[in-house]
């Protein structure tokens, strides 16, 4: 199954934007879970370690596993705009659910 999307994108050169038809192909897609994220950067590349935390309550332990299940590299140009489209989308939930927060 592919699907397409309209999207704009905004040449590098000029302000101008240009509408681009997208063919998403999801034929070879997994879909996995993951509860735990870190981030691992160079100056060439950002790595995303995904995995999942079994633990119940780690009020009562001194420590957990992670289990890793998923690497994704990035390039910075990459990872740039994937924190874009995560802040959009994130600000787009939290004004349709309500606010997330996380503890910071």
């Amino acid at each position: 199954m592919s699907d397409s999307v309209k999207q704009s994108i905004q040449t590098p050169q000029s302000d101008e934007q240009i509408a681009t038809k997208v063919h998403w192909d999801q034929s070879q897609m997994r879909v996995d879970y993951a509860n735990v994220i870190n981030i691992l950067s160079t100056r060439e590349e950002f790595s995303l370690l995904f995995g999942i935390n079994s633990m119940l309550n780690i009020a009562e332990s001194k420590g957990f596993d992670v289990k890793l299940s998923n690497r994704i590299v990035l390039t910075p140009h990459a990872a740039k705009r994937l924190a874009a489209l995560l802040t959009e989308r994130l600000r787009e939930f939290e004004a349709r659910y309500g606010t997330l927060d996380i503890g910071l």
